[in-house]
């Protein structure tokens, strides 16, 4: 009762709702324990499924239709796990090629945006890895592909790129990126893999921009992460991390048990959890397909731009990100509004509407934008009533900015 309402809560990126049939495989599921695979056998292989259906979808190379385990990769707990992994295999990949070359290892570093979510800081302080963060800026929220060459040397385990940042939205240029770097390791400088976050777009992209290269179709991105409690349309909590083929997941990463009974391999920060997670994005794939996901994300998609675009016409408002490229849009208060964003925030929740007001990343802090995420249940008569409500708060907040303006001030 104290809590708000998943349906008017917009700053989330986390499903909160899913078919009543999902629900119930779901909670007849959850006593299962996804890590003893001797005792859960078919639990085990709708997972290796899910993670070949992943593959499949970002494009990686020496797939087999008849064995799923031709994928390499392993459900997690969500994305943030996702990336802890990914980000070990890098710098394991690294370290064995520094050490055949009788090379240093101990100062290793990471080449990222300062756009990036909180868990590659968490990866780089935990994992003893330096964080190289490339700066954004007022109008530039995503990093450029020049950025990433300059910043990279022999000590770069990796490069990332993200897909759909949390700040905006919006896209890193990837397949620029990787280019920039083709050019770096062509001129004898280092040979530095990407790793891309698609925690938030992984599920969009292949969908509403099938032909854009961001995936396994570019040679040099080697792991990627992506969410499938977001637009993976999956109640919280399950990631998936896929990498380019076995040779990108090193074999001392992987350990091997037999108490549970059989003996079975296991690459994850977490041992124990239930194995509902995985039926619910299992059903989610079978249930609605290419086709099906397509239509979801495209209404996703016009419902946000459609929403931007009413955000725009309001006085006091300017659209940042316009959501086409996933169904996330942001907007700032001009200077001359009469009022701040934090504000808008406020008061927007005294109505029951959850919006985040938060400032951009170092050197664009002084940015201070609302974020609305385009989720399922936020159809087009929801759009509308937060586009009526957002409207009376900024015409209120801007006529109390108005009279304590006129008002003479008292002694």
């Amino acid at each position: 009762m104290l809590d708000g309402s998943s349906r008017l809560n917009l700053a989330t990126f986390v499903t909160t709702w899913m078919e009543p049939e999902a629900e119930q495989l779901m909670a007849e599921t959850f006593d299962k324990n996804l890590i003893d695979k001797d005792e859960y056998p078919a639990t085990a292989a709708i997972e290796q499924r899910c993670v070949n259906i992943v593959a499949d979808l970002f494009h990686a190379p020496g797939l087999s239709s008849g064995d799923p385990a031709s994928a390499t990769g392993v459900s997690t707990v969500g994305s943030s796990e996702a990336v802890m992994l990914g980000g070990l295999a890098l710098k394991w990949r690294w370290r064995t090629a520094r050490n055949a070359a009788n090379q240093d290892v101990s100062r290793p570093n990471l080449v990222l945006g300062n756009n990036v979510q909180v868990v590659w800081e968490k990866f780089c302080r935990y994992f003893d890895v330096e964080a190289r963060y490339l700066p954004i800026e007022k109008g530039r929220y995503v990093v450029t592909p020049e950025q990433v060459r300059q910043a990279a040397d022999e000590n770069t385990i990796g490069a990332v790129a993200v897909l759909g940042t949390t700040f905006t939205g919006e896209l890193d240029p990837i397949a620029d990126i990787v280019n920039a770097l083709d050019d770096l390791a062509a001129a004898g400088g280092p040979d530095v893999p990407v790793h891309v976050d698609a925690a938030i777009g992984g599920f969009v992209a292949p969908f509403l921009h099938p032909h854009l290269q961001w995936d396994f179709r570019l040679d040099r991105v080697v792991s990627i992460n992506v969410s499938g409690h977001k637009y993976g349309l999956t109640y919280p909590g399950i990631g998936f991390v896929l990498w380019r083929g076995h040779e990108y997941l090193p074999e001392d990463l992987v350990f091997r048990v037999n108490y549970l009974g059989g003996e079975m391999p296991t690459f994850t920060l977490n041992f124990s959890r239930p194995g509902n997670e995985v039926v619910g994005q299992y059903y989610n794939f079978l249930r609605l397909g290419r086709r099906g996901y397509t239509s979801i994300m495209s209404t996703l998609r016009d419902t946000a731009v459609w929403l931007g675009k009413q955000i725009e016409a309001i006085h006091g408002l300017h659209l940042v990100s316009d959501g086409s490229a996933v169904p996330v849009l942001t907007f700032e208060v001009v200077e001359d509004a009469g009022f701040t964003a934090s504000e808008v925030s406020h008061e927007l929740r005294a109505f029951g509407w959850q919006v985040p007001a938060y400032t951009m990343p170092a050197n664009a802090e002084d940015v201070a934008v609302l974020r609305i995420v385009v989720r399922e249940g936020f159809n087009a008569d929801l759009a509308a009533q937060f586009r009526d409500r957002l409207a009376a708060v900024c015409t209120s907040l801007h006529e109390q900015g108005v009279r304590a303006q006129s008002t003479p001030a008292t002694y």
